[in-house]
């Protein structure tokens, strides 16, 4: 009986665990949620295309063509040697002006000089980088994720502070009361701390709301409904000192890696080019001239043969493409030298905030107890007849805004902590 009980206990706890939603996976639901993650299949569809066309340029490549025309010279045989047949009584009708021919034509390219090969690795490179991108807006969402959770974190606190106050108010405000009826306190006393209770019950439906929009923008975010459950505060232990794992700079690294791939394709557009053709038609004339010259009866007709075609022209351009490129490398370059440097100063700024907070949630500590000391004394001068009801209220308000700072500075330091690991992305 004690197993099952210390089982169900158990599971009740991971139940319990599992509704309250942390950090991480707050993050993950919105990167799985977020419409940008659906960019990672079309970019996956886009670059196997491509690069099934690219395999295909080595494909033999097939022509059919037909073409009719009229002609107002043809080939004929010279005037000495028709006059010379003719005499023999030999006519030679010669070709006719319209002439006709179908033909179909193979080729197959043997060497490209390099080109199809830039081709694939152009389209690996331009997939990579619009993926590196694509982390890059997921990895913004999760920044905007860290906000909403910790903007909600703290509404919590101050609801919880505002609850604490609300309690004390309440509290001496049925002991004013009871002193109204002993004739030790007036109305005006009781009229005033029952102010100042109300004004706390604005205070904390002011937050709630704010708390209920941020929970409504985070579910959005999340694609999940939180209900009443409790988001769980991550802890504060701080990223260890070292070169950040941002997916920016994975980014920079596939846009040279597009750029180097462009660089091949200009380096193979000036080398020359080396296939195989095949051409047969059936037409008139054929190939044997004469032949068709002694009669008009169309033909087979076949060609084979090895080509080379070399494009001089590309090294008109090839050196100024060549810099060009070489000029983005160097401008990504600066870039990828910018965001590091903007980096830097961005953790050494938060790391100094975290220190900061540090030193104030020290005093925070001994300030909360002080005024808390101070406000019980407040309460004990009521409790023992004596009344000064602003002093009282006074000193529950400077507690309440002392416990409020220190639990805006606890969150807030988790929350810089956080970013600094967002910062450096460990």
């Amino acid at each position: 009986m004690r197993r099952i009980l210390i089982a169900c206990a158990m599971l009740l706890s991971a139940v319990a665990a599992a509704a309250q939603p942390t950090l991480e996976e707050c993050r993950r639901l919105a990167r799985e949620h977020y419409p940008e993650i659906r960019r990672y299949d079309l970019i996956r569809l886009a670059r196997e295309y491509t690069l099934s066309n690219a395999r295909r340029a080595y494909l033999p490549q097939f022509a059919l063509s037909a073409q009719a025309t009229w002609q107002t010279a043809v080939a004929s045989y010279p005037d000495v040697l028709r006059e010379m047949l003719v005499r023999q009584g030999i006519e030679l009708p010669g070709l006719n002006k319209d002439q006709y021919k179908v033909a179909l034509e193979l080729n197959q390219t043997v060497w490209d000089g390099g080109k199809t090969a830039a081709d694939k690795r152009i389209a690996e490179a331009d997939a990579a980088q619009r993926a590196r991108a694509a982390d890059v807006a997921l990895y913004e969402v999760e920044g905007r994720v860290d906000e909403l959770y910790f903007g909600i974190l703290l509404l919590d606190q101050r609801i919880v502070q505002t609850n604490h106050t609300l309690g004390l108010l309440r509290s001496n405000l049925e002991k004013m009361r009871s002193l109204r009826r002993n004739g030790a306190a007036t109305q005006a006393d009781c009229d005033a701390v029952e102010a100042e209770l109300l004004a706390a019950g604005q205070q904390l439906a002011e937050v709630e709301a704010s708390r209920g929009s941020y929970r409504r923008m985070l579910e959005l975010f999340i694609g999940r409904e939180l209900g009443r459950a409790h988001l769980v505060c991550p802890d504060a232990a701080e990223p260890a000192a070292g070169e950040p794992a941002r997916p920016e700079l994975a980014l920079f690294d596939a846009k040279a890696e597009a750029l180097a791939a462009q660089e091949r394709s200009v380096k193979a557009s000036v080398r020359p080019r080396f296939g195989l053709f095949a051409q047969g038609y059936y037409g008139y004339p054929g190939l044997d001239f004469l032949e068709s010259m002694m009669k008009s009866d169309w033909s087979w007709n076949a060609t084979v043969g090895v080509r080379m075609t070399w494009n001089f022209g590309a090294y008109y351009t090839k050196r100024n493409s060549l810099d060009k490129l070489r000029t983005a490398r160097r401008e990504v370059e600066v870039e990828r030298d910018v965001f590091l440097f903007n980096t830097k100063l961005r953790s050494e700024r938060e790391s100094g905030e975290i220190a900061r907070l540090r030193r104030a949630l020290a005093d925070d500590d001994r300030i909360v107890a002080l005024r808390r000391s101070v406000r019980r004394a407040a309460e004990a001068k009521l409790d023992n007849g004596v009344i000064d009801t602003d002093d009282l209220l006074r000193r529950i308000t400077e507690e309440a805004a002392a416990a409020t700072a220190r639990s805006a500075h606890e969150i807030e330091l988790v929350k810089t902590i956080c970013e600094l690991r967002h910062t450096l992305n460990r």
